[in-house]
């Protein structure tokens, strides 16, 4: 299997800490809604949070241009359970899959695959008040792990 380009790894990483982010909030009714992503590596991402699935939530990322790579949406629709559903990118699948997990009411945990393998993993902390969420993911970057904390506020 060939690497991935820098560029396109980043990306992906960067869909997989928000989707992990996002989903996590989505469990509660409170966290249905709009979220605005506030760390210094991910201003300008919003996710939309809808109830979906059974008593799932379907996670829409709107993520502008970066690292070269032209401003996408990506779409989960997760029953919160860890079964791993597809990650579409543009509609489209993207060989990325995710599997998030509901721990109870304020934490989430998350494994992401791509091409079937293995690439990150995160888990979610979603404030009392229900308004911060912060996500701690580990992803692979081509060998070598980065560790990434992102912050998201609801609007």
């Amino acid at each position: 299997m060939r690497s991935m380009p820098a560029t396109t790894r980043l990306f992906f990483g960067v869909v997989f800490i928000s989707a992990v982010g996002w989903a996590s909030q989505a469990y509660a009714q409170f966290g249905v809604g709009t979220w605005l992503r506030t760390d210094e590596h991910g201003k300008g991402i919003t996710m939309t949070v809808e109830t979906c699935c059974g008593s799932g939530r379907r996670l829409t990322y709107h993520i502008p241009a970066m690292g070269g790579q032209p401003a996408s949406t990506l779409t989960v629709e997760s029953p919160f359970d860890g079964t791993d559903v597809p990650a579409l990118v543009g509609g489209k699948p993207s060989g990325e899959t995710m599997a998030i997990k509901r721990v109870d009411d304020h934490h989430y945990t998350a494994v992401v695959k791509m091409s079937g393998k293995p690439y990150g993993t995160s888990s979610a902390v979603l404030s009392p008040d229900g308004k911060t969420l912060t996500v701690e993911s580990v992803i692979d970057m081509g060998g070598k792990q980065q560790k990434i904390i992102e912050t998201w506020v609801k609007k």
